[in-house]
Order: C-alpha cells, then sequence, then structure tokens
C-alpha cells in the first residue's frame, strides 16, 4: 500500500463506468459489466413509481421520503438529504466542503475523485494492493488528510472492511465520506457505518439504484451530520430529486422492501459462491481471483484479460475493465453476479475466451 499524488489523472479514465460496455452495440449482450441487480425494478415497485406520474405537475416534496429515510436507519431527519443517485452527493461534497487535502482510498469507484479533481482540490491516493488481499491499513492514510474517501463494500475489489478499522480514520477535523451504495447486497448489512453517530464527521452515501434496478431515476441519500447536511443542501439545486424518485426512495426503504432486500443479499451470496467455484478452475490458466468477495461483483486478474474480454464480447457477454481503476491494469476484469444460469453459461464462454486468447 503507498500514496501517491498529482495534479491529475491522464493514467485512468476516471469517467468510464460499467454502462460503457453496454451502449450501443453491447446492448444485446448479456450483461456482466453493471452492478445494477438484474431482474429489477420488481412490478410492485414499479407500480408504486408509476402511481406518483399523476402528481407531476406539482413540485417535488421530498419531506415525506427523507422522514421514511431517516426512520428505517433510526435518524432525525436533519441527518438525511436526498440525492440524484449517489454521485450527485459526490459533486455536492466536492463543491460545498472546504478541503485543504484530500485522500482517496482506491482501487474504488472512481466518481468520487472525479468530482474533487472537478471543483479543483488537488487528491492524494492510498492504492490498497493485492499482496494484502486489497485491505484498509488505517494507519497509512496521512494523518494531515482532512477528506477521506473509501467505499464499503469497496467497488471493483468487492472487499467489505471492517468498520471499526474504517472508523479508525475518523478525526476531529477530518470529513470521512464512506460509499456504502452496495452495503444493502450485503447479508445483514454487517460493518454498515449508516446510521451511526458516534464518529466524528462521518458521512455516509447510500445508492437505491443498485439494489432495485433503479439506476434510469437517480436517487440515493447522504447520512451525515446536521451541519454537513445543511451545506450541501445549500449546494444543490432547487428540486433535484423528482417527485418518480421521492415516490421509490419512500417505498425502498418499507419493511416489505427491506425484507425483499434482504432475501436478495442471501440469494446475491449463494450466486457469488456459485461463481467463485467456477472461477477458481481456471487457476491453471493463471487466473487470480480477489477473494473473500463479499459485493455482487468480483475482481479477477488473468494474462491477456483484454483480449479475453473482446472475445467475450463476440460470445454474447460484457464484462467491466479494470485498467480504469488507479491501483489496476489491463490484466483486470470485474464480473457482476448473475443468477447460476447465466453464470453457468458466462463460465463456458470464458472457457472459450480464454482459449481463443491464447492462441
Amino acid at each position: 500500500m503507498h500514496t501517491e499524488s498529482g495534479p491529475g489523472d491522464g493514467a485512468h479514465d476516471l469517467r468510464h463506468h460499467g454502462d460503457a460496455e453496454v451502449r450501443d452495440d453491447g446492448a444485446q449482450l448479456t450483461d456482466l459489466a453493471v452492478n445494477v441487480r438484474a431482474d429489477t425494478p420488481p412490478t410492485w415497485l414499479r407500480e408504486v413509481i408509476a402511481g406518483s406520474l399523476g402528481g407531476l405537475a406539482a413540485y417535488p416534496d421530498g419531506r415525506s421520503a427523507r422522514a421514511a429515510v431517516a426512520a428505517r436507519h433510526g435518524l432525525p431527519t436533519g441527518r438525511v438529504l436526498l440525492t440524484a443517485g449517489a454521485a450527485e452527493a459526490f459533486v455536492l461534497l466536492a463543491r460545498a466542503l472546504k478541503v485543504r487535502r484530500a485522500v482517496v482510498v482506491h482501487p474504488q469507484f472512481t466518481e468520487p475523485e472525479a468530482a474533487l479533481r472537478d471543483a479543483g482540490h488537488p487528491v492524494d491516493r492510498v492504492l490498497l494492493r493485492r499482496s494484502d488481499g486489497f485491505r484498509l491499513d488505517a494507519t497509512l492514510v496521512p494523518d494531515e488528510a482532512d477528506l477521506v474517501v473509501i467505499g464499503n463494500p469497496t467497488n471493483p475489489t468487492s472487499v467489505l472492511h471492517p468498520a471499526s478499522v474504517i472508523a479508525e480514520l475518523a478525526r476531529p477535523g477530518r470529513t470521512l465520506v464512506v460509499d456504502e451504495a452496495f452495503m444493502d447486497a450485503v447479508p445483514g448489512e454487517c460493518e454498515a457505518l449508516a446510521g451511526r453517530t458516534d464518529v466524528p464527521g462521518l458521512v455516509v452515501l447510500r445508492s437505491l439504484t443498485k439494489t432495485w434496478g433503479l439506476a434510469g431515476l437517480r436517487i440515493g441519500y447522504v447520512l451525515a451530520s446536521p451541519d454537513t447536511i445543511a451545506e450541501l443542501e445549500r449546494a444543490q439545486p432547487l428540486w433535484p430529486v423528482s417527485t418518480p424518485a421521492l415516490a421509490a426512495a419512500e417505498a425502498c426503504v418499507s419493511p416489505r422492501a427491506l425484507a425483499e432486500a434482504a432475501h436478495a443479499a442471501h440469494r446475491v451470496a449463494a450466486d457469488r459462491k456459485h461463481l467463485l467455484a467456477g472461477l477458481r478452475e481456471f487457476g491453471p490458466d493463471g487466473l487470480y481471483v480477489a477473494e473473500p468477495a463479499e459485493g455482487p461483483f468480483v475482481l479477477v486478474r488473468l494474462p491477456r484479460a483484454a483480449a479475453v474480454r473482446r472475445h467475450l464480447r463476440d460470445l454474447g457477454f460484457a464484462v467491466r475493465r479494470g485498467d480504469t481503476f488507479p491501483g489496476l491494469d489491463e490484466e483486470w476484469l470485474r464480473l457482476a453476479v448473475r443468477d447460476r444460469v447465466t453464470v453457468n453459461r458466462f463460465l463456458q464462454a470464458l472457457d472459450r475466451a480464454v482459449t481463443l486468447a491464447g492462441r
């Protein structure tokens, strides 16, 4: 693990995301590139969203959804801010907070660093290494950092860091941003910091787009101290979250939805176990799996990965390239967890793609 700094980043395309793999000529591919749960949104949620359309003539009123999210985490409403997806929250943080030295822990979702750079903030990196299992050592984050960003579970490594280790990063005068966009895909949400009020400077980001298949609707939220929430709200445009998105937010934190998400998390865990077992069979081909994986995706390294990815496209599968993540190179791929039937088809295609790439 080491730190790295610089005025810009030319080596990694921080704006590249998995959806690029399935645009245009990739629209017909089986998608293992985007970390949105398949077969979503469910019918009952689509009906809730459709039912909100009769209110589109009125300006959005987020009070009920905000209160529902607050209640879901046992917090007062002053500690909640609804956003147009978690991605908007990164922009708000970069624009609203006074930052002297920002540190982003990589490999992780690249949008936080891109937002910080766009706002004119220099960014230092702490690069977690494969040899350490991409695990966090809190002592290696510089003491003078006044803004630290980390994902948990981390995209793309699928590492679930202990909440106690992340909390070690907190200190007076520092904002600690924890991206928990995939935490609801972890059974029991163990290691979650959402709802904690005893960690100084803590800002937790949540997304409702991944588990519920709402990437096109844009809905997420921030949990933080009332002062931080007020700063972010001042930087936010008026009515940033649409009426349908507010209806979805309220529905997705209902007891019914939480029970369904918990069931889905256990199903994802079982499907991931099946995927991992299949991937281990490629060990003789030089394939390495980053384990233990705890998110709804898996990170792998294999020789000629770029060629394998191209052959997989020809065979009908889209996977996420890893070289746009700081700390990774072109030998890495990220694979979304899918159902067993899809995984079995993918493993057959991977076997063929590895063979073709080796010729």
